[in-house]
């Protein structure tokens, strides 16, 4: 049976632009002070100590309720406070994954102890989280993981390694995918979720390093590792359908098209009032796409704060923004203007780290083989 997509139309209530403004207004003082450098992909650019100045002004954790730290404002709001932020090239990195899909799980299926335990903490700029799921030699059929979680006394001991873990090095705990039931003819079944701390004796995190030399990617060993059973999420066994739940949330967000953001700001600025009309061509037709996938962007918010889980639309989202972001680079690499090469370039700067990084895009939070894998069957095509 096929699903339609839906993207309706969304405006944003006075409320949000009226804190639009207030997030400009933080952004222009970290920017004057000299706290940071602007860089558009999200996932390289993290600060502890920018998570805690959030934390401190209700940033993190908008939308829970404020018994667990939260601003019980709307899923909008918090739209508009993420998009000032990316678009300014903002350090969120450190802070994101707990707030974006840690905590909201835990909201749905951890238990009250869970969340009085963690989510104060994340809205805080305080804890963090990362995401325990691909496994090596798995690629992409994330059912067929092998970390296992035997049943002891008191917990679970769990054996068993994941892979490109981004931030493990700097998180304090992973929501972690585990095998606690043999896999038997449906391997979606036997699987759950632990909060694995990743201090705790046993792990070992060992670090991946990327094209562009940076550090954010991890594997994680698991040897022997006891985990309380208090830490189990959700039920035993329902970790599938607990998992599958969090990707709309992973993949509708702003930062699934515009990691290359900076650039295109660098081109416009580099072109000047009066462009060459293939520049002004190409930047008008960037800047279409670049609306348009905002729209079902903002749609997909208006649905998550509806209650409803929009994973066909988010998987669409995603498919097209990692198209779009991946194409700015090779564009400005054929159009840029007066291409020159001196030191402290900020065009030649940022162009050069949106090459490096742009190769991940397409690959974190689902490769665009499965989510077009996804887009069909929800189609009804296969």
């Amino acid at each position: 049976m096929s699903a339609a997509f839906h993207f309706d139309p969304i405006e944003l209530p006075p409320e949000c632009e009226a804190l639009r403004g207030e997030v400009r207004g933080f952004i222009a003082g970290e920017l004057a002070g000299g706290l940071w450098v602007p860089n558009s992909d999200f996932g390289s650019h993290r600060s502890a100590a920018f998570s805690r100045r959030l934390g401190a002004r209700g940033w993190i954790g908008m939308t829970w309720p404020k018994r667990y730290g939260g601003g019980e404002r709307s899923m909008l709001e918090r739209y508009v406070v993420t998009e000032e932020l990316l678009a300014a090239g903002a350090p969120v990195g450190a802070h994101w994954i707990a707030d974006r899909q840690s905590a909201p799980l835990l909201l749905r299926y951890g238990t009250e102890e869970q969340r009085l335990a963690f989510l104060p903490g994340i809205a805080r700029g305080e804890i963090f989280f990362c995401i325990g799921m691909s496994e090596p030699d798995s690629g992409s059929d994330l059912a067929s993981i092998r970390t296992r979680a035997v049943a002891v006394a008191g917990g679970y001991e769990v054996t068993g390694a994941k892979v490109w873990t981004s931030y493990a090095h700097e998180a304090h705990f992973a929501i972690t995918l585990v095998r606690t039931a043999p896999a038997e003819a449906d391997h979606h079944r036997g699987l759950s979720q632990l909060i694995l701390d990743l201090a705790a004796p046993g792990v070992t995190i060992r670090p991946i390093i990327n094209l562009a030399g940076d550090h954010d990617f991890n594997e994680i060993v698991l040897d022997r590792v006891f985990v309380p059973a208090d830490r189990l999420v959700g039920s035993a066994g329902d970790g599938w359908r607990q998992v599958t739940s969090e990707l709309a949330f992973e993949r509708s967000g702003l930062e699934r098209f515009i990691s290359s953001f900076q650039l295109l700001l660098e081109l416009m600025r580099r072109a000047g009032p009066d462009p060459e009309p293939r520049i002004a061509e190409a930047v008008g037709r960037l800047t279409a796409h670049l609306w348009t996938l905002r729209r079902m962007s903002l749609s997909i918010a208006g649905m998550l704060q509806a209650g409803e889980t929009p994973n066909l639309e988010a998987a669409l989202v995603k498919d097209l923004g990692n198209a779009f972001e991946r194409e700015i680079p090779e564009l400005v690499r054929l159009l840029a203007p007066g291409r020159r090469r001196a030191a402290g370039d900020r065009f030649e700067e940022v162009l050069a780290e949106t090459v490096l990084h742009a190769p991940s895009w397409t690959l974190r939070g689902g490769t665009r083989e499965i989510l077009r894998g996804i887009i069909a069957r929800g189609l009804g095509l296969r």
